[in-house]
């Protein structure tokens, strides 16, 4: 039998669709072949605000305060609609809310940045496949060399299976697309390097992990799927690891999970 992927156990368990990421019939998008993940203006546009706000205040918190700072008005709004392709800012997304409650629960600036590129995945479908059947290993495998060559090739296998719409995509699309992506993993904190990059294999966080767990209930992905998810390989985790991962949290503090045979109990705070 072959390996599960995030389709699979989506589709199988998941009613929903409002995550890109793990909806098996979204198409993938080149949005990363203008920019990378644009993580330091997502930085700066959040700061330490106490809560989230709706996408009109946060677009003029970029168009028309310019708190990221761009010499013209066009710069602001070009700008403004990338992150907001990104990265959702609107707290009446579900997706964006569950993302910002640990956000502000994270610790450090590498939880931070682990959850900020589940966001990313979760928005973005390539992202998503990128993250749980390409990158996954060189994170275990870390540090292991990341190639432009080997994420084109992804790319292009992709389109002669379930993604024609790859098809469509120039040679340089595709090669922007690619050399972005490795530079945003890098700037999530997931590897290192400017010319050459190899992969760091992230450590345990209770953010990012709770994070999917509130994305896959959006899904309504019954508990005992979801610890098995793939969408866990986005941290580096795989199966067996997943639970064992929940256990650490759970004896750390960061959320509440108990498993006995077929039965689960997890909880990972405020409202889910």
């Amino acid at each position: 039998m072959g390996m599960a992927t995030v389709s699979d156990i989506t589709f199988a368990t998941g009613k929903g669709n409002g995550v890109p990421g793990l909806d098996p019939s979204t198409a993938y998008s080149s949005r990363l072949s203008a920019r990378s993940a644009l993580y330091t203006d997502l930085q700066l546009l959040l700061a330490d605000r106490p809560e989230a706000l709706p996408v009109e205040e946060y677009r003029s918190l970029v168009v028309d305060e310019n708190c990221l700072t761009r010499s013209s008005t066009s710069a602001r709004r070009k700008l403004w609609g990338e992150l907001r392709k990104r990265y959702l800012l609107d707290r009446r997304q579900p997706l964006f809310e569950a993302f910002f409650r640990e956000w502000r629960r994270s610790a450090s600036e590498p939880e931070r940045g682990l959850t900020a590129y589940a966001l990313l995945a979760l928005n973005d479908r390539l992202v998503a496949d990128l993250g749980t059947q390409w990158l996954w290993g060189n994170l275990r495998r870390a540090p292991a060399e990341l190639r432009v060559l080997e994420v084109l090739d992804f790319i292009k296998r992709a389109a002669g299976n379930d993604h024609p719409e790859v098809m469509g995509w120039t040679e340089d699309t595709q090669l922007h697309i690619a050399q972005h992506y490795l530079a945003s993993v890098r700037d999530f904190g997931l590897a290192r390097g400017k010319a050459r990059k190899v992969s760091v294999r992230p450590a345990l966080y209770g953010a990012p992990v709770r994070f999917l767990i509130r994305a896959l209930r959006l899904m309504r992905t019954v508990d005992l799927d979801l610890v098995m998810s793939p969408i866990f390989r986005l941290l580096a985790l795989d199966g067996i690891e997943v639970i064992d991962a929940l256990g650490e949290l759970n004896r750390q503090g960061e959320l509440r999970f108990r498993m006995q045979g077929d039965v689960i109990e997890l909880e990972v705070g405020g409202l889910e």
